[in-house]
């Protein structure tokens, strides 16, 4: 399975943005995602806003312990926002 993490094409979220419904779609199976039932083979997800259609996700905390593995690259605010929470965190 691979997660989009970011794309230059999708919406940008703000904290302005009072968006409420979120779910997650497989662009490779063009449909909703739940838990691989969407179809056979390799997934690629993205968040997907009712109101502004795909967003950039805003990463989980573990993907701190590998930032450069995500193509493309955290954005400096995205690495920020996990290192925040990473340190929450401990």
């Amino acid at each position: 399975m691979t997660t989009i993490v970011r794309d230059p094409s999708f919406y940008e979220p703000t904290e302005e943005d009072d968006c409420w419904r979120f779910g997650y779609f497989c662009q490779a199976h063009d449909r909703p995602y739940w838990h691989e039932s969407c179809g056979e083979g390799p997934h690629l997800i993205a968040l997907h806003c009712d109101e502004h259609g795909p967003e950039n996700m805003w990463p989980q905390p573990k993907m701190l312990m590998f930032p450069e593995g995500f193509d493309p690259l955290l954005s400096d605010a995205q690495l920020a926002w996990v290192q925040a929470e990473w340190d929450a965190a401990d």
